[in-house]
């Protein structure tokens, strides 16, 4: 039996398919303008190579932004949700997740199901998400995939008084200008950013144990930041940006028996 899910972000596009039980493909691609056009690339990127059509596999579920707009799926679940029971898959003992992806972060509490018991989250700035780092990095002429080892060799913090992703931008000019190391900027920009997202999940509570998930969670700078606010070492699995697309395959695994039996 194959099960599909596809998590369609606002800065990337994920794919999981499973196979009895596990991970049979997996992709990452650059979400488009287009969510139909971004879902078929992304699942035909998955499948190319396992001679496996998108019509062979029996059930898939969609999550994301764009979950409403996938042609081939057969239901759709919010990514809160997905996030909670695709790191279950990994971790059940995870009380306590922190998703940061590209337009908004969010606090998640569950149970040791995967169930969501809470959450907040904070999508009216894009301060803190990933294309607030990819903004930063452009303006620092810097790869993304550096920024978080950068941030590590800083012993000097510049303070950043907000985090507001227009001010924050500016103020790193301006301290670029100064002559300020790239080094120090990016650690002073993981702490401001690491303080809204400890604030975030106090508000839920946390509880051990504790995961980050998202793409942001790839940086190391910021999980190192998190670590240090939050008190615990966050559990990671092989690639965090995959959790809400493996959550969707689940759950595309518990709606086909569902449907079935109710059949």
């Amino acid at each position: 039996m194959l099960f599909g899910g596809i998590d369609i972000g606002s800065r990337a596009a994920k794919v999981v398919v499973m196979k009895d039980g596990d991970i049979f493909t997996s992709t990452i691609q650059d979400t488009g303008p287009e969510s139909v056009k971004t879902a078929y690339m992304t699942m035909n990127a998955a499948l190319d190579g396992t001679g496996v059509k998108i019509e062979d596999i029996d059930y898939i579920l969609a999550t994301g932004y764009g979950r409403v707009l996938v042609p081939f799926a057969e239901a759709n679940v919010s990514e809160i949700s997905c996030h909670a029971k695709g790191i279950n898959w990994y971790f059940p003992s995870v009380k306590t997740v922190l998703d940061m992806g590209g337009q908004d972060c969010k606090a998640i509490g569950c149970d040791g199901g995967g169930k969501v018991t809470s959450f907040v989250m904070n999508d009216k700035c894009a301060g803190g998400t990933g294309r607030f780092l990819e903004m930063i990095a452009d303006v620092l002429n810097i790869p993304l995939s550096e920024v978080g080892n950068i941030a590590l060799q800083s012993t000097t913090a510049i303070p950043f008084n907000t985090i507001c992703a227009v001010f924050a931008k500016t103020d790193a000019i301006k301290y670029l200008k100064q002559g300020a190391a790239k080094k120090d900027i990016l650690s002073g920009l993981n702490e401001a950013i690491s303080t809204r997202s400890y604030n975030l999940l106090k508000r839920v509570g946390i509880e051990k144990d504790f995961a980050i998930t998202g793409g942001i969670s790839k940086n190391s700078g910021m999980v190192a930041k998190i670590a240090e606010k939050v008190g615990l070492e966050p559990l990671l699995c092989e690639d965090p940006q995959l959790i809400g697309a493996l959550g969707a395959a689940l759950y595309a695994k518990d709606k086909y028996y569902l449907v079935n039996a109710q059949n």
